[in-house]
């Protein structure tokens, strides 16, 4: 596995599996909050599952030899293989056994919302709830009001762009020119015409791409906070963003690059000009265009950034320490490791006051003289703070459908249509339609 599967997979290839995991989903589990059997039967031994890349190793060393503050307890780091992450922790919740006293939760931490009276309830302070993104506690904090899913990393979004292929379209290069061109989403069609027209290169990779960073970018969802169907509304942020795809679309900026290789070989090639994405592709771009170091930049997305990946920490009730557990999970995701677990693995920091202790620096001059430390810093505060309803497991549709879209030609409203009939016939057969 390269450098930048291992980033995909950690950060965007849970979120694509989330839809297998919501067919896992679709009832709450039976498991009560016993110990049932326990991975490790040392009682100083608390186990951490946790994937490659979501945790920084030296840290974690160091907790091996005892969890600061917390005597004798010492932390037991389990690396566990990707794809079967999320299926073997429920396969451990349902048998009631095996179960982690500690574990990484990826950006879909909202699956496990029926189910939150197995985790233990963070209960941030006043003072801990102010030192993290107030968008990022919200992600991982239950309908009901419980914290059962801590903050470890983020991705606020931006534009990532190759500035020679808007060079050779006669188009300003330069972040600030760039941003202040691409204000609108309607300024961002314009802006990938040019590039279109004169150079034949997409602006992005596929319209579903697009069409799910303008959701990421949205206070409202698919769902209001009473887990009531908002996509429905022609004024819905749902509706617009596939408005927005399927402009995209017909602009022709849309680059239908289905496949991850194609993809590649399109930013390689210069056949796709860029990216809205999270603070973790820096790594991605990094690694997978190498040659084309100091030709990339980043630009503001039209309208606000979003959130896109980032993970979290949860300490299950059948951990044979909670306390201690949250005490680990508080202490790696404290400002100062966070600034520097982002200097050894580039995970952006979901506490503001890591930007301000002087010890994070910028990983290497890929993106020229830009510090992309310096405009994710900026973008994350303007992230809004959005509602992820468990119900979402249940809107498939709408991406299968703008990508019928893109790649077969579908009309637009006939998969609009598809696509909403399509989920109120889910939620009507799960019980949970309005």
């Amino acid at each position: 596995m390269t450098a930048a599967q291992s980033v995909r997979l950690s950060r965007r290839g849970f979120l694509a599996g989330a839809g297998a995991l919501g067919a896992l989903a679709t009832t709450t589990l039976l498991a009560g909050c016993s110990t049932g059997t326990a991975i490790s039967r040392d009682p100083d031994e608390l186990v951490l599952w946790y994937w490659n890349r979501s945790l920084d190793p030296k840290f974690l060393r160091r907790a091996a030899g005892g969890i600061p503050g917390q005597g004798s307890k010492r932390l037991r780091p389990d690396l566990i293989g990707g794809a079967s992450y999320d299926t073997k922790f429920r396969t451990a919740l349902a048998g009631n056994a095996f179960i982690p006293d500690v574990l990484m939760i990826n950006s879909n931490c909202w699956l496990y919302f029926p189910d939150e009276e197995l985790f233990t309830d963070f209960r941030p302070t006043t003072a801990e709830r102010s030192s993290y993104y107030d968008w990022k506690l919200s992600l991982g904090r239950t309908p009901s009001g419980r914290q059962c899913f801590w903050p470890v990393d983020t991705g606020p979004t931006g534009f990532f762009y190759n500035q020679e292929v808007l060079r050779k379209a006669g188009l300003p290069t330069a972040p600030d020119e760039v941003s202040a061109a691409i204000g609108t989403w309607s300024d961002f069609r314009d802006f990938g015409k040019q590039i279109k027209r004169k150079t034949g290169a997409a602006t992005i990779i596929t319209a579903t791409q697009l069409f799910n960073q303008y959701i990421a970018a949205s206070p409202a969802r698919y769902f209001d906070r009473d887990d009531q169907p908002l996509y429905q509304r022609d004024d819905s942020a749902v509706r617009k963003a596939w408005d927005n795809a399927v402009e995209s679309i017909r602009a022709g900026i849309t680059g239908n690059l289905q496949s991850g290789t194609d993809q590649n070989a399109g930013w390689v090639a210069g056949r796709v000009a860029g990216q809205i994405e999270g603070a973790w592709w820096t790594q991605v771009i990094h690694d997978t265009a190498p040659d084309l170091s100091g030709k990339w930049r980043i630009a503001r997305q039209p309208e606000r950034p979003g959130n896109s990946g980032g993970s979290f920490l949860a300490v299950p009730k059948s951990s044979k320490d909670p306390a201690a557990a949250v005490a680990f999970a508080k202490w790696i995701t404290g400002p100062e490791v966070q600034s520097h677990t982002y200097n050894d693995i580039q995970l952006f920091p979901s506490t503001p006051a890591s930007f301000s202790n002087g010890l994070m620096r910028n990983p290497g001059d890929y993106f020229g003289d830009q510090d992309p430390l310096d405009f994710f810093r900026d973008a994350a505060p303007e992230v809004p703070v959005t509602y992820i309803s468990n119900r979402e497991r249940f809107i498939g549709a709408f991406a299968t459908e703008i990508t019928n879209v893109e790649s077969t030609g579908k009309d637009p409203e006939r998969a609009w249509k598809d696509a909403v009939d399509q989920t109120d016939r889910v939620l009507a057969k799960r019980g949970v339609a309005a």
